[in-house]
């Protein structure tokens, strides 16, 4: 008899399981890209209110805006005017009433993840939620600068919507547009006079919004002595800008700064010799010279960013600036060292900048900030030394031991999931800012919802725009930020003292659903995992 023979079945499973495969990264990636537009998109939700008597007179002229659930709403204000491009904001005026009841244009965005609708150099708005006007309710004003780097996002974001942070908390909340990229940080001083300021526009813009701010802020219930700048990642980076020019100074009394910095944006900013760099390099690109210089008001965004990131990739490897995420030379828009506008880097050899030292700062990071895997159940011990010994060798059970040690109500899985390269830089920060021996300064790490306490999970939770289930966390959260905006110390009800950090005390606020307070918890850790690193 002639043996049919059976046909093998592996092929067919194989090709079911590299099906699986790519389908989950798929889903990975789509949940990925869909994470991070939502916080640095620059996407402009479709809010509409429907416009009340609600007729304020600010610096401008008229505002109308709109009320919803208790909660005063004004979109798209406009604080200053950016009609040039690369020259300083200047002051905005409207005849009539301004409808401020959907949100204004953004700036162009240099990110893959950015939309491209309502965008435009002259950007300069902002928003309001308040739950009074004209009420002279003293509320403290806490103003948002989003993330996305300094080159993309927006003060649109469904996430940073204020209303719930201004109704249950009774705070004022403002979240600001601003330029971003070449348009906010093109340093064209050496191009003539017109120019002078361009490198540092994106800072003068944010100081513009500030003066709006303390100018009209008590027609909406606001207390223009005590504002709070407070943002995650480069909005961070922002307020550390803030907090570095003398531009800025009674503006505003306090700083937060969530998950806010790199080895090379936050601690430091470009030197003027990188900025000047940047900017010849691109006018080359661009054939834009002396003669022609009104050339640069004509080209086209995606001309001038794509030039403009030509030149920043050509200057990383020139200068040799190596990527916060290793093995490869950037540099990105950022402010730069001019003497005046930012007269210093916010971290200096023995302290910090001296506009910043009477400003009372909170910083922090969560733990996991870039671990936007899927899964993360628990590891037993094996699995857990055998993905630490894949990186860090000999070094692994001394990492284990003391991850427990830094973080006792933490899994164990999370031990390989522990962020370095924002925690190290905040920490370098936070301790310059206590050795300058000014206004206090709180540190943070979050640990709610490891290994998930990623790259943003905090800002739902302090704006209280999040799922049911996270509502506990998200009144801790909230309450602590609003607490710190009210009276400069974080601590509420329910959580431990919070101590300022020193360098001897070394305190530090672990937070999640039962917050305690550690003292230097993670230093030796730190120590493993980024060993020779200099706080």
């Amino acid at each position: 008899m002639t043996q049919i023979k059976k046909k093998k079945k592996w092929p067919r499973v194989l090709g079911i399981v590299l099906l699986v495969l790519v389908l989950l990264l798929a889903v990975a990636a789509a949940a990925g890209i869909y994470y991070l537009r939502n916080i640095y998109g620059g996407r402009t939700p479709k809010v509409n209110l429907l416009t009340s008597g609600n007729v304020l007179t600010v610096t401008g002229g008229q505002l109308s805006g709109g009320e919803e659930d208790g909660v005063f709403v004004y979109l798209g204000v406009p604080y200053a005017k950016a009609e040039e491009r690369f020259v300083p904001p200047a002051k905005t005026h409207w005849d009539g009433v301004f409808e401020a009841t959907s949100y204004g244009r953004i700036s162009p965005q240099q990110s893959f993840l950015s939309g491209t609708d309502g965008q435009d150099n002259d950007c300069l708005n902002l928003n309001i939620w308040t739950p009074g006007i004209e009420d002279n309710g003293k509320r403290p004003v806490m103003v948002w600068y989003h993330g996305g780097g300094m080159t993309s996002g927006s003060a649109n974001e469904v996430q940073t919507d204020g209303r719930n942070l201004a109704k249950s908390e009774d705070v004022v909340v403002v979240t600001v547009n601003h330029r971003l990229g070449a348009l906010a940080y093109l340093d064209l001083s050496a191009y003539g006079e017109k120019y002078a300021a361009s490198g540092n526009v994106g800072v003068l813009d944010m100081v513009a919004s500030l003066q709006w701010i303390h100018d009209n802020i008590e027609h909406f219930g606001g207390d223009p002595e005590n504002v709070t700048v407070f943002g995650q990642s480069g909005g961070g980076a922002k307020v550390l800008a803030l907090m570095t020019t003398p531009y800025a100074e009674g503006l505003f009394q306090k700083g937060i700064n969530q998950s806010g910095a790199t080895d090379t944006l936050g601690p430091v900013f470009a030197t003027k010799e990188m900025a000047e760099r940047v900017a010849e390099l691109t006018m080359e690109r661009l054939k834009i010279g002396r003669d022609n210089m009104e050339e640069l008001q004509k080209v086209s965004f995606s001309e001038l960013n794509s030039a403009g990131s030509a030149a920043l990739q050509q200057v990383a490897e020139e200068f040799q600036i190596l990527s916060p995420f290793g093995g490869s030379y950037s540099f990105e828009w950022m402010p730069y060292v001019d003497g005046d506008i930012i007269p210093t880097n916010p971290v200096l050899e023995e302290g910090f900048a001296e506009s910043g030292r009477n400003i009372p700062l909170m910083i922090g990071s969560n733990l996991n900030e870039w671990n936007f895997s899927l899964g993360g159940g628990s590891q037993n011990e094996s699995s857990v030394l055998n993905s630490l010994r894949s990186t860090y060798g000999d070094s692994a059970q001394a990492i284990l031991d003391t991850f427990r040690s830094a973080y006792p109500c933490v899994d164990d899985s999370n031990a390989t999931k522990v962020d370095t390269m924002l925690r190290a830089p905040l920490l370098k920060i936070t301790a310059h800012k206590a050795d300058q021996n000014g206004a206090p300064v709180y540190s943070y790490v979050m640990t709610y919802g490891a290994p998930q306490s990623t790259h943003g999970s905090e800002i739902p939770l302090i704006f209280d725009n999040t799922t049911a289930e996270k509502e506990a966390m998200a009144v801790i959260m909230r309450k602590i930020w609003a607490q710190f905006a009210r009276t400069g110390d974080p601590t509420i009800e329910g959580l431990p003292a919070w101590e300022p950090y020193t360098r001897e005390g070394g305190a530090v606020m672990i937070l999640d659903l039962e917050s305690h307070l550690g003292h230097h918890h993670d230093e030796a850790l730190l120590d493993l995992l980024k060993p020779g690193y200099e706080y």
